[in-house]
């Protein structure tokens, strides 16, 4: 009898343990490094799968400080770094010329945590309006 009960508790804790693990969610984001015209630096769009239509400004997905001024990276090592402090991990990148520039895309994973968002720590010109 001790031993069924002993039994019993030892599988609840083992579903308990595994609902509690079941509360994350893995989402992905592009982000979409540019070169600046006349400079060495690059801005960087990020692109969470958010609903666009054609009309959509493209300065809505870019980077921007707390004035609301795009962030200038050095590159986009240094765009990986950034995400990487929030909590982003690389998965694949590709690039894509279009008229002579090349436009980088860096594919990102993060799982989030219960109550954490996809765009936490990430502030766009949209977010700051």
């Amino acid at each position: 009898m001790k031993k069924n009960i002993l039994l019993l508790i030892l599988m609840l804790v083992s579903v308990l343990g595994l609902n509690a693990q079941n509360s994350s969610e893995t989402v992905y984001c592009d982000i979409v490094g540019t070169e600046i015209l006349f400079s060495n630096k690059i801005t960087v769009d990020i692109d969470f799968g958010q609903k666009s239509s054609f009309w959509t400004d493209y300065k809505e997905k870019r980077l921007v400080d707390e004035k609301g001024k795009p962030i200038k990276f050095n590159s986009m090592i240094d765009a990986l770094n950034f995400m990487a402090k929030l909590g982003w991990e690389f998965q694949q990148a590709y690039v894509v010329t279009t008229n002579d520039q090349n436009v980088c895309h860096w594919l990102m994973k993060k799982t989030l945590k219960e109550g954490e968002s996809i765009n936490d720590g990430i502030k766009t010109s949209k977010s700051i309006n």
